[in-house]
């Protein structure tokens, strides 16, 4: 017992744990003073100490340190202690000796740069940034069979992106063209799956995806037997899930081929394919089937899936083509229900308030005026613009049908209107109603005119709307003092309505105060940029001005509007031939007539420019277009008619001159034409004949006179000195008329010069209306009457003043163009026009 102790007796079995030495204890080296000291000094930078013989670490000795640990191998240990050196005087071990000189390794520090073979004068390079740049990183192997499917997957992939890019950007061509390269990769990436042996890991989605968009491209392009081949290529292969409702497109296909009966049934095939939780889909294909029933006239099966739609999930387009069905099979009262419907149909938007902003809220107005025009309200409004476009559209179309009258059943629909959401809609079916009135001229109707004078209390838009109607109503019936009313009344309610302004300056137009009604249409083209009416009507006022080069500016821009108006072009080709520049009036005639081929005035305006740059053969052509679409022309007749006797061809122009006669007959002058042709083409029978009879309808018509004393001299009839008798009475008592009308004037010379500022105005316009007349009979009696071919008598047989208006080549005479006035018939046909409000 004496030899066991107990565990109580001995000393603790985990005593010494908790003890350290104070060396390593780092948090007190500021206070220790020798190791601060040895920081301050080079105490602790002296060079390493080094051993003055060698040994090795299996040498036997001991590693020294500055605490002098004993061995405990006894004395011999100590003695061998004894003779070594310490390692250093801070006791770090020691790592090698010394050998023939050679720098010792310091292998403790390798780590940061240092290396045994560095040698004086050598530079401090840690990080090796001597040796150069890295080697290139190793690139990956591209001839796997792994990387040549991913490349050809992204290149199909790319292709399938610039394809549809290309159809957003409207390039159809193009986008077929992708579609078909990003086809051939496909196919090569399937060969080069199946030859790499993993032809079970093809990318279906990439298949479906490629397929797909040929097919729509193909569509796209019109190329409907590929689309619909491509797209039978999809839906036979039972691989590719939820294909079936690719049938909707190729119905659509056929429906553009107008094979109706095809449509349906894969209209149909796609519908059964369909589950009923795709519920608005189901919809849209019923849609597509009831607008094809339409088309083929089954309206009967139409209203079956329009009303099935309605009592479904009711939309104002199904709404819309569910009346016109009632209509086309006349149900009136069908029509009624229907349009109840359709004004009950929720649009599913916000009320127009929630875009008011409070005055108070500062924080809300800022939200308020981010939202007001952001793409969700623009949706709304073009949503609640179609809703009411139908509205207004199935009123006017059923009005007239529902009830006995038509103003009976727009007043139902009024009454509808009012009682619906669309109340607003309620004040424009009314002016659509008088608007109706007017498009049918039934300008006296009461009903129309009441109707828009119901609305002068009424607010200011509509009142505006209802005001300039009639302004435009009382500006076609002329009396322009109610036009002017209402026009200043409509600028009253909303002076910024182009309309309005353009009704006021039409009345001030007439009035002739052209300066202030170019002011009204600047106004109206201020408040609306697009308003071609203002436009137009500024031009022909500038033009009225004498304002040219500001005229054809107007036109111009109206022309870059309008590419194809006629007007616009005529006015530009009028406004070159005032600024003298009748190559650029011809070239826009030229482009006139691309438009209005077979316009007359249009073409005897060009023979009449190419006339006057002595282009004959030109002027010629046109003419005789011309002509040939209106054979009233007495011009076009006349410059004919000259043409061929200025040709010597005087039997093709008889055929001109004796129509001419039929549509002047009392003008002499075309008769006597006639019978001048047949006498220069030598059949003086026939010009005797002719002679004779014009003698009969114009006993005292001299010339006429003349020419058969001529002929029948020539030709040694008796009758010659019957006439010669009826010349000189008929030259006698033209003289005595002329001396009496002589007479006359000269007694009344000094009323007309007391008068003369009075009827300046009217003696210019009367003028200026027979003017052409008055020249072409100067020409014509002018002209010399020697030298005909047929000359049998001398001419001192024939009455020294006798003339022959055919003796001579004609000058040809200036087209109606040059009579008439351009800018009034323009000016009449265009102001006021189109100023009904849509």
């Amino acid at each position: 017992m004496e030899h066991v102790h107990l565990a109580a007796e001995e000393d603790d079995l985990y005593s010494g744990y908790n003890d350290y030495n104070p060396t390593f204890d780092s948090e007190e080296l500021d206070n220790d003073a020798g190791f601060q000291q040895a920081v301050r000094t080079s105490h602790g930078r002296r060079p390493p100490m080094t051993a003055k013989f060698p040994g090795t670490a299996i040498g036997g000795r001991a590693l020294g340190t500055s605490f002098g640990v004993e061995s405990r191998f006894g004395s011999e240990s100590r003695l061998l202690k004894s003779r070594m050196p310490m390692a250093s005087s801070m006791g770090r071990p020691m790592t090698g000796a010394v050998q023939d000189g050679a720098a010792r390794p310091m292998t403790a520090v390798r780590a940061a740069g240092y290396s045994s073979a560095m040698t004086r004068g050598s530079t401090f390079d840690p990080l090796g940034q001597s040796k150069g740049p890295a080697p290139p990183l190793e690139g990956k192997s591209e001839d796997t069979p792994d990387e040549k499917v991913k490349i050809l997957e992204k290149k199909v992939n790319d292709l399938i992106e610039e394809s549809c890019l290309a159809h957003g950007h409207g390039d159809l061509q193009l986008s077929l063209d992708r579609a078909k390269e990003a086809g051939r990769k496909e196919r090569a990436l399937v060969r080069q799956r199946e030859q790499s042996g993993n032809a079970d890991h093809i990318n279906l989605d990439l298949t479906y995806s490629v397929l797909f968009n040929l097919a729509t491209q193909y569509a796209n392009n019109d190329m409907y037997a590929e689309a619909l081949n491509t797209y039978q290529v999809i839906v036979k292969n039972k691989m590719f899930s939820n294909a079936g409702r690719l049938k909707v497109n190729m119905a659509n296909i056929h429906f553009k081929q107008k094979n109706y009966p095809k449509a349906i049934k894969l209209y149909r095939m796609a519908l059964d394919q369909i589950s009923n939780s795709h519920k608005e889909m189901r919809i849209k294909i019923m849609q597509n089937i009831g607008v094809v029933f339409i088309r083929m006239g089954q309206y009967s099966d139409a209203i079956t899936s329009f009303e099935h739609i309605m009592s479904e999930s009711p939309n104002i387009k199904t709404g819309f083509n569910l009346i016109l069905c009632y209509y086309a099979i006349g149900d009136r009262e069908r029509m009624k229900k229907a349009f109840q419907k359709l004004i009950c149909v929720p649009l599913g938007i916000d009320e127009e308030d929630k875009y008011i902003p409070p005055n108070d809220d500062t924080h809300a107005n800022l939200v308020i005026e981010a939202i007001k025009n952001d793409k969700l309200h623009q949706m709304e409004r073009e949503r609640k613009a179609l809703a009411e476009k139908f509205i207004m559209t199935s009123a006017k179309l059923i009005a007239p049908a529902i009830e006995a009258t038509f103003a009976a059943g727009f007043d139902w629909c009024v009454d509808m209107v009012k009682s619906s959401q669309y109340v607003e809609l309620a004040n424009d079916l009314e002016i659509n109603k008088a608007i109706t009135y007017l498009r049918q001229r039934d300008f006296k109707q009461v009903g129309a005119v009441e109707t828009l004078k119901t609305f002068e209390k009424k607010d200011s838009r509509v009142k505006s709307a209802a005001a300039t109607n009639l302004s435009f109503l009382y500006f076609l019936e002329k009396d322009y003092d109610q036009a002017d009313r209402y026009a200043d009344l409509a600028m009253t309610a909303d002076r910024y309505n182009p309309a309005a302004l353009i009704n006021k300056g039409n009345t001030v137009f007439v009035k002739k105060d052209y300066e202030k009604a170019a002011e009204f249409y600047k106004e109206a083209l201020r408040n609306d940029s697009s308003c071609t009416e203002a436009l137009y009507n500024l031009g022909l006022t500038y033009k009225r001005l004498g304002r040219l080069e500001e005229s054809l500016d107007c036109f111009l821009k109206l022309h870059a509007i309008l590419r194809n108006s006629a007007q616009v072009m005529w006015q530009l080709a009028n406004l070159f031939e005032m600024l003298e520049d009748p190559h650029q009036a011809i070239e826009w005639l030229m482009q006139l007539i691309t438009v209005t081929p077979t316009d007359p005035q249009v073409l005897a305006k060009l023979g009449e420019l190419y006339d006057s740059e002595g282009d004959k053969s030109q002027a010629f052509q046109y003419y005789q277009e011309s002509f040939r679409y209106f054979p009233s022309n007495i011009d076009v007749i006349e410059w004919l008619g000259a043409y061929y006797i200025d040709t010597q061809f005087c039997e093709k122009a008889i055929q001109y001159f004796e129509r001419a006669t039929l549509i002047q007959p009392t003008q002499v002058k075309w008769q006597l034409m006639v019978a001048s042709c047949y006498r220069r083409s030598g059949n003086y029978q026939k010009a005797l004949e002719t002679y004779k009879d014009i003698h009969r309808k114009f006993p005292e018509n001299i010339e006429c006179l003349r020419f058969l004393v001529r002929l029948c001299t020539d030709m040694g009839m008796k009758e010659v000195q019957d006439y010669a008798t009826k010349l000189k009475k008929v030259e006698k008592m033209k003289e005595i008329r002329e001396q009496r009308v002589k007479s006359a004037r000269e007694g009344s010379a000094r009323g007309t010069r007391r008068e003369g500022s009075a009827s300046s105005d009217s003696g210019h316009s009367s003028h200026g209306t027979s003017a052409k007349g008055e020249r072409l009979s100067a020409k014509m009696r002018a002209l010399p009457g020697s030298n005909e071919p047929y000359e049998a008598s001398s001419q001192r047989d024939i009455d020294a003043s006798y003339v022959d208006p055919l003796g001579a080549p004609m000058e040809r005479p200036k087209t109606a163009a040059k009579k008439r006035n351009e800018d009034d018939d323009f000016a009449d046909e265009e102001l006021g026009d189109d100023l009904l409000p849509e």
